[in-house]
């Protein structure tokens, strides 16, 4: 089957990694794979050269010749299947298939952003899915929104598919529990949404004793739209209540896997997420988790058991998740580790997730 996939950029987010990591396993099942993307952005770039995928660059600042674009591009590749991630791509994908399309589309759902009930633009973007074959949602609380929206979706064209996890949990099995400094790993990008600036007044409420046990390295990419200006209002927080040597800001890392050995927990606070690589990628190594109760993660990760959870708009909630994640015994968060290990190879098994695309790519159903 020769499959294309369509993304914005080849960006350093979550939808990215994940587009990328499914073309890849497309071609390890001897399928003909290539990409397509309208901003020169490349954080991932070498991964699909490493994996022979050929990238096609849609250059076009005029929103309606880019569509065209990608419809020249679609039918010049001729392919059999285009899997589109994120709203932006999933629309242009769509148009571009008008008036007739001789490819079966897939478009993929990779946000809960409830702002979606508010916005025109948004509504009008999820409608445009009933021209697609199917509409797949990383977690069902991604996909309540989009049929609340779209109430015409049927059940048969709406699936919901986890993220999946390359990890290798043999890979980071050395790693020892810090006994002096709990260290917390944050792998979030500078926007509001990530709730950085949650986090810092969660941290400033801990006592003073817990302060000093606690190290948190955060992440992130800064170069996104104002990533910049964020970042740097919340150094300026940092400053202001003494915490330079508890929460670390840094770039986003290009050897994440190495920061997460490191670490006592893996920790995503975000106000909202469709189903996050962070939280797959904790579990699939091992490794508890600090997590706000977002998406389908408290269907997941259950307070004490494998990680902890809190309320993204509470300080004081942040800081008990904190409080509680160093107070634990190194036995039990050995435990907790152990549990995500075993649900994330139930939940997010790479063949499994792959395999279930696949058919979808290869369905018939319209």
């Amino acid at each position: 089957m020769k499959i294309l996939c369509i993304i914005d950029s080849l960006g350093s987010g979550g939808a990215q990694r994940q587009l990328v990591e499914l073309a890849k396993g497309f071609k390890e099942r001897d399928h003909e794979v290539s990409f397509l993307i309208y901003h020169d952005i490349n954080f991932f770039r070498s991964e699909l050269d490493r994996a022979c995928i050929p990238i096609i660059l849609v250059k076009e600042s005029n929103y309606f010749k880019r569509i065209l674009k990608i419809r020249k591009e679609i039918i010049n590749t001729k392919p059999n299947a285009v899997l589109s991630f994120l709203e932006g791509a999933n629309f242009m994908t769509t148009l571009a298939g008008f008036p007739y399309r001789k490819w079966n589309l897939v478009v993929g759902e990779r946000s809960a952003n409830p702002n979606i009930m508010k916005s025109l633009k948004l509504q009008l973007y999820r409608w445009m899915h009933l021209f697609t074959s199917f509409v797949v949602a990383n977690s069902k609380a991604n996909m309540k929104i989009v049929k609340k929206v779209n109430p015409l979706l049927t059940d048969n064209k709406c699936k919901v598919i986890y993220n999946f996890s390359t990890m290798d949990y043999k890979e980071l099995n050395e790693n020892k529990l810090h006994k002096e400094k709990t260290i917390v790993t944050v792998p979030a990008s500078y926007r509001k949404v990530k709730n950085l600036d949650g986090l810092i007044e969660g941290v400033n409420l801990l006592e003073e004793n817990y302060r000093k046990k606690l190290i948190v390295n955060w992440f992130g990419n800064k170069e996104i739209e104002g990533g910049s200006i964020y970042f740097k209002n919340a150094f300026s927080k940092i400053k202001e209540y003494n915490l330079e040597e508890v929460i670390i800001l840094k770039d986003v890392s290009n050897d994440i896997y190495s920061e997460y050995e490191k670490s006592d927990y893996i920790a995503l606070l975000s106000h909202f997420e469709g189903f996050p690589n962070v939280i797959c990628e904790a579990m699939m190594l091992g490794k508890p988790v600090i997590t706000s109760r977002v998406s389908d993660l408290l269907e997941i990760i259950k307070e004490n058991e494998n990680g902890f959870t809190c309320d993204p708009t509470s300080p004081k909630s942040i800081k008990s998740s904190f409080q509680k994640a160093i107070d634990a015994s190194d036995n039990m968060r050995e435990q907790m580790g152990s549990n995500n290990l075993e649900i994330a190879h139930r939940f997010f098994n790479k063949n499994k997730i792959i395999d279930a695309y696949l058919n979808l790519l290869n369905s018939n159903n319209e």
